[in-house]
């Protein structure tokens, strides 16, 4: 597993972030492991459903708001 000290991550962070395999990166601080830095694994199907009982609809969601007349 790859090491890296903090200062170095501080100043690669985000091109360390494009490369981060799965096995991961420890980050070191004076020569002991802090933090170990790995990627997420997100499927899509594991989103299904996050959001349950966190939304509330107000109103007609099929509807614009708008009234019109289609004889016009």
């Amino acid at each position: 597993m790859k090491t890296i000290g903090a200062a170095k991550f501080k100043e690669q962070c985000l091109s360390i972030l494009e490369k981060v395999d799965k096995e991961g990166i420890i980050i070191t601080k004076h020569g002991k492991p802090m933090a170990k830095l790995i990627p997420v694994e997100i499927r899509s199907s594991d989103l299904i459903g996050k959001m349950k009982g966190k939304i509330k609809i107000k109103g007609d969601i099929m509807s614009t708001g708008l009234k019109w007349n289609a004889q016009s």
